[in-house]
């Protein structure tokens, strides 16, 4: 477990989320205190051509895009064993390339030559959002998706621990490099969209673009899985490589729109600050009807395709999605996304002196929709539990 998530987290993509809220104006203090997909591998693929002198055209790209959806269902359709592996390895190699690039950042790295008028409360908090979409919360969702394939005796404080510290060790290191790498220089390697600092010999370039190519798409991989799995536990009648075929033509059409139409910044800060609105109450649900149960489930009525304990209305639960509604409802109320598509500020984000601009929809949509789901369906679940218990 730990390795698993240590191998998908070890890549460029956390190293250009440092530099990305530095692009707030935040100082180096403020953004230590805070610390997607096959677009990232596009981009560092056109980079590579660039850099040796071969500007793609649009058809070029096209095919980029097309090469690297169909790589990209390659290793989800072979399975959870091939995955864990393959993010083993690539993370001790990369570990190593992160090792040589803090190397040449230590070695140019002169804080007291950056100057960084200080931001305030309110735009740090909008960059805190960020991270807290691209760390933890943005993993809570399809988390379970690795951990049951433990053994049944496993520890429940050694999965917990081995998942954290496997995300959260390389996260942390990753961010922080990213930010001392953007007070070396602002300009970036190559096209601006990959967003990694100039702050390595151009030598070193080449190879690590490379290697990154190939740890992009093993970390992809735990999302096209992780998404396959979910698809099907949703009900959609389809086979497990259909599924991992119709995420590929997602990506890889959202992929062309952003790549030819968007502004990747914009679009990008956009998505992780809304996706926050969606997952903000429906991890406070979870956690919520975890605690109320102690845990306690029953495994037949969760996998039963009708009737069983959790039935209910017609498969529906009443309770949580109302909880559900709310809670976006009220996280859309204290959110800032003023630069971002679309461009939205909640009437909250205004109010309070000294927050203007603010955004704590994340905390606002974890507790309002913990508490509805509480208020709505605490004694029913608790009842289940006791049944379940019994």
């Amino acid at each position: 477990m730990f390795w698993l998530w240590s191998g998908a987290v070890f890549n460029v993509e956390f190293l250009f989320y440092g530099t990305l809220i530095m692009t707030f104006g935040l100082t180096v203090t403020q953004a230590i205190l805070e610390i997607e997909g096959i677009y990232f591998v596009v981009a560092t693929v056109i980079l590579l051509f660039s850099l040796h002198g071969s500007k793609l055209s649009g058809p070029a790209k096209i095919a980029v895009i097309i090469v690297a959806a169909l790589i990209q269902m390659i290793v989800p359709l072979l399975g959870h064993p091939t995955i864990s592996k393959i993010l083993r390895y690539l993370a001790y190699v990369f570990i190593v390339f992160f090792a040589v690039l803090a190397a040449f950042t230590f070695n140019r790295l002169h804080l007291s030559t950056f100057h960084a008028k200080p931001v305030s409360f309110a735009v740090w908090t909008t960059a805190l959002v960020l991270l807290i979409s691209v760390g933890g919360l943005g993993w809570t969702e399809n988390g379970n998706d690795y951990s049951r394939y433990l053994p049944r005796d496993t520890p429940p404080s050694r999965t917990f621990w081995a998942a954290t510290l496997g995300g959260a060790i390389p996260s942390i290191i990753l961010e922080i490099l990213g930010v001392l790498a953007y007070t070396i220089t602002t300009k970036s390697v190559g096209i601006a969209q990959i967003g990694v600092p100039e702050s390595f010999p151009s030598w070193f370039v080449t190879p690590f673009l490379i290697f990154a190519i190939f740890q992009l798409l093993a970390i992809n991989t735990i999302d096209m899985y992780s998404s396959g799995v979910t698809l099907q536990a949703l009900g959609l009648p389809i086979k497990r490589w259909g599924a991992v075929i119709l995420d590929a033509v997602v990506c890889a059409v959202v992929t062309g729109i952003i790549l030819f139409h968007g502004n990747f910044y914009a679009d990008f800060s956009g998505f992780l600050l809304y996706i926050v609105v969606w997952l903000a109450p429906w991890f406070g649900i979870l956690i919520t009807d975890h605690l109320l149960r102690r845990g306690h489930y029953d495994s037949a009525s969760l996998q039963s395709a009708g009737g069983g304990l959790y039935w209910r209305n017609g498969g529906i639960h009443w309770p949580a999605v109302i909880a559900q509604v709310v809670g976006m409802a009220a996280a859309l109320m204290w959110i800032n996304a003023a630069f971002d598509v679309p461009s939205y500020t909640g009437p909250i984000s205004n109010h309070f002196p000294g927050l203007h601009g603010g955004d704590f929809s994340w905390a606002l949509g974890i507790v309002v929709g913990a508490g509805f789901y509480w208020a709505l369906a605490g004694r029913q679940v608790r009842q289940e539990a006791a049944e379940t218990a019994a």
